[in-house]
């Protein structure tokens, strides 16, 4: 039975939503959409002491908050577009965060090449460095010389090198980012459910005042009310604001990236630099075990509710990144591990004729229609003051009034009986725990059976973390376990399907699926994987 960090069964959660929101005035708020936008919300409604409740329609993090970029930054681009606000805001919670989640956001350090007669060059892009750092209140960037770039960047391309500049930024898993504040805002109580899709909007003297809720899991239906409803669907957001007259502002934009074994592409911190062939920015850095190149920057006009996938062009695109930059690996297609495709709900820049997909401003827009706000853009980074900025209308004094005083995040430490589990794990390992599960990490180690507090071949993952999330982690379908609440369906090769044996003893163990419902999912997921997470032959 799929149970959540609170203890709860999924048909409880059910009824705990309806139970609340059965009849008007309902819930404070309801969140429409479990990605980054919606998770923050949920996390500072719940830290305002507000009665909300999140519904997804597929899972947590299905969409673009598990096929991002991974990158929390403040977006040099931006800076160098003149974007100063974007980029101010972006440096300040990229501190935040790495302060706050020390595990789960960590800083990475970034290198970019200058060659000669080649854009930028070093004294350009240091001024730009210099302002992105002033933001930043600390200065975090340095020039090297070819001789000593070279030891941090080897093999790379050195036919005009110059030298190159590095600075830092963050990076971070996520999926697990969007699990880590649902899972904050539910041990507060809160409510998020996912495969809950909102399919109608219920409407009170001509103003939104609900939704109706269908869980796809057993097909039943509700009315749930509330004083507020936010849509927070992301590339989704238009469907619903369409119903009620509003406006199509969303521009769906999909992002592909190429994963790689790190003994294949081996970088141990970014590499960022120009596309040899249209100059868009793009990154090579080191992921989970993994190193990951990316990304593309293109229209997508597939139906949204399939998984995206990248297209034979984006393989070539992204092939041509690498063997541009390291010339003496001879990567090719059969090096790579995966692939994973996200698609950007950016906010269409109103002009005339068609804007490049990469000239898009990335900033969040809010519509209020009818009494629906619905948020669009945004990013990974600046999360929180989305969140905020959302909140703000729907309480409307100051909300620093309303906050209690409480850690954004909720911590705890290892209690005794623990404490021989705990002295077998490595300094990086409970960091990394500590990160993703906060006050529940000590949990996840005790549900531990014979060898699981030993990483998954390969990666960085423990074994006891897939029986955690198949426990209290919601998941419904193989590919939440595999995709978003681990991710070894992107960091292993086949997707992990050499470890299906012992996959399987867990999912039937934590989640009671016999022969059947384990086939039916294994079958699912192996072709799901090789659909859409793997490159075409």
């Amino acid at each position: 039975m799929t149970s959540y960090w609170n203890g709860k069964t999924r048909d409880e959660l059910w009824e705990q939503l309806l139970e609340v929101g059965s009849r008007p005035p309902g819930w404070d708020i309801i969140v429409i959409g479990g990605g980054i936008t919606g998770a923050g919300i949920l996390h500072e409604a719940s830290r305002l002491g507000l009665d909300v409740a999140l519904v997804e329609q597929k899972d947590f993090a299905w969409g673009t908050s598990s096929r991002s970029s991974k990158m929390i930054h403040g977006g040099l681009r931006y800076l160098a577009s003149g974007d100063f606000r974007l980029s101010r805001d972006s440096v300040k919670e990229r501190n935040r965060l790495l302060l706050e989640l020390p595990g789960l956001v960590d800083p990475l350090g970034f290198l970019l090449s200058h060659y000669r007669r080649k854009f930028p060059g070093p004294i350009s892009f240091n001024i730009l460095l210099a302002i992105y750092d002033f933001f930043a209140g600390q200065w975090n960037h340095r020039f090297y010389p070819k001789p000593e770039y070279l030891l941090m960047a080897p093999r790379i391309k050195e036919a005009g090198l110059r030298g190159g500049t590095r600075f830092v930024d963050g990076v971070t898993d996520d999926a697990r980012l969007v699990l880590r504040l649902i899972q904050d805002s539910v041990l507060k109580s809160a409510l998020a459910l996912n495969y809950v899709e909102a399919t109608e909007l219920l409407m009170s003297k001509g103003v939104v005042r609900g939704i109706v809720a269908r869980d796809s899991a057993t097909g039943q239906e509700a009315e749930v009310f509330a004083r507020a409803v936010i849509n927070a669907s992301g590339a989704w957001t238009d469907r619903l604001r369409t119903r009620i007259g509003g406006g199509k502002d969303i521009r769906p934009l999909r992002g592909s990236h190429l994963v790689f074994p790190i003994w294949r592409l081996p970088v141990a911190q970014a590499i960022t630099l120009m596309h040899p062939e249209d100059h868009r920015p793009a990154f090579i850095f080191p992921w989970e075990g993994a190193t990951v190149v990316g990304t593309t920057d293109l229209d997508h006009s597939q139906d949204l509710n399939q998984e995206p996938r990248i297209t034979e062009e984006e393989v070539r695109y992204l092939l041509a990144i690498v063997e541009h930059q390291f010339p003496s690996l001879a990567i090719s297609r059969d090096d790579v591990l995966s692939t994973f495709s996200g698609i950007r709900p950016v906010v269409h820049m109103k002009r005339r004729g068609k804007v490049d997909p990469s000239k898009e401003r990335r900033e969040h827009s809010i519509w209020e229609e009818k009494g629906l706000i619905s948020i669009g853009g945004g990013k990974l980074t600046t999360y929180r003051l989305v969140a905020r900025d959302a909140l703000k209308r729907v309480i409307h004094d100051p909300l620093e009034g309303h906050e209690k005083k409480q850690a954004p995040f909720e911590k705890s430490g290892v209690s005794a009986e623990l404490h021989s589990m705990h002295s077998q794990l490595g300094h990086f390992t409970k960091r990394r725990l500590r990160g993703r599960y906060g006050s529940l990490w000590p949990q996840v180690i005790s549900t531990s059976k014979g060898g699981e507090l030993q990483p998954v071949p390969g990666t960085n993952t423990l074994w006891t973390e897939l029986r955690w999330a198949a426990r209290n982690e919601g998941v419904v379908h193989l590919d939440d376990l595999l995709m978003r609440r681990t991710r070894l369906g992107i960091t292993l090769r086949e997707g992990g399907l050499r470890y299906s044996q012992k996959i399987k003893a867990i999912c039937q163990e934590e989640l009671d699926w016999d022969e059947n419902e384990w086939e039916q999912e294994f079958t699912a997921y192996k072709n799901l994987w090789h659909q859409c997470y793997s490159i075409h032959e």
